[in-house]
């Protein structure tokens, strides 16, 4: 049990996993989900109880169980306690604190990364203004590797995105040139097909190689096909740079998307097993699919 009192009234959140959820800033999904706060008031409460959990919690009362949820196995299982340990002491208001002081620079933060989880990040996050998050941001570093070189200081990179309503070749390719023509692609040229099935993705994936090659474009290509479809195409000999997949942070989200961890492994290890990469092996892409735990009800 939380608790924080305001004017003589206190407000009591049964467990870690609801006081995160009613210390969110209000959002139309939390809401139909029937998890935010009932009042800007409460909000505040709860940000202000979730301000004094010292971090070790988030190490021993899990928001997802253990026993049934392997995404929070995975998380709590490769949990780096000599990285945790210089701020173990913290609570989330206190790492608030040092996030945001002089002290915290972009080599501290990169050697605490092992040492934090998913549910420690978002709950100083909730406790955080935009300023605040802004600045905690301009700390990060998280430099991918596999033609070129993404997430250096100072750099931005762009997906050049050239889908077609019926995965017309020639409308992709037209599209590609015109998106390279502005200098967009240098992140990945990530193509959603129209359709998931593997003869497509293999001319698909077939087209952007070849127009990366006659021009020599340093990026990298994908197309967004589901984990499954991306392994066959690899079997069969497709020229697959990146492995795309929307995932989700429980176990249940990840089965509403006919994934697991297992498939995820096996997906990365076909991917390597090409040797595609000129300055690095980053070959994994993942987009959060949250949204779909409200739709799909695993939440």
């Amino acid at each position: 049990m939380y608790r924080q009192t305001i004017h003589h009234f206190a407000y009591r959140f049964k467990d870690l996993k609801t006081l995160l959820a009613k210390a969110t800033p209000l959002r139309s999904g939390d809401v139909l989900a029937g998890v935010a706060a009932e009042t800007a008031e409460e909000r505040v409460a709860a940000q202000m109880a979730l301000a004094e959990v010292p971090l070790k919690t988030f190490l021993t009362e899990a928001v997802v169980p253990y026993e049934t949820d392997e995404v929070t196995r995975l998380i709590i299982d490769s949990h780096n306690a000599a990285a945790f340990a210089p701020i173990s002491h913290l609570t989330v208001g206190g790492f608030r604190d040092y996030l945001l002081s002089h002290s915290c620079i972009t080599e501290s933060l990169t050697s605490l990364a092992p040492g934090l989880t998913p549910e420690m990040a978002a709950a100083v996050s909730k406790i955080m203004r935009v300023q605040d998050l802004v600045t905690v941001a301009a700390k990060c570093e998280v430099v991918t590797k596999f033609r070129n070189t993404i997430g250096l200081k100072g750099r931005l990179s762009t997906r050049l995105q050239p889908n077609h309503p019926t995965d017309d070749y020639r409308g992709i390719a037209a599209s590609i040139v015109d998106g390279l023509l502005y200098g967009s692609g240098d992140a990945v040229i990530g193509i959603n097909p129209a359709t998931d099935n593997v003869p497509t993705v293999i001319r698909l994936l077939e087209m952007v190689d070849s127009i990366r090659t006659r021009f020599d474009i340093p990026t990298q290509s994908c197309v967004l096909s589901h984990v499954t479809t991306t392994i066959q195409a690899i079997e069969r000999g497709a020229p697959v740079d990146l492995v795309f997949q929307s995932v989700g942070g429980t176990e249940q989200t990840n089965a509403s998307f006919g994934i697991n961890l297992a498939l995820l492994k096996e997906g990365r290890e076909a991917a390597l097993s090409l040797q595609r990469g000129t300055v690095g092996q980053n070959v994994m892409y993942f987009e959060t699919g949250q949204g779909s735990s409200l739709s799909g009800d695993v939440f």
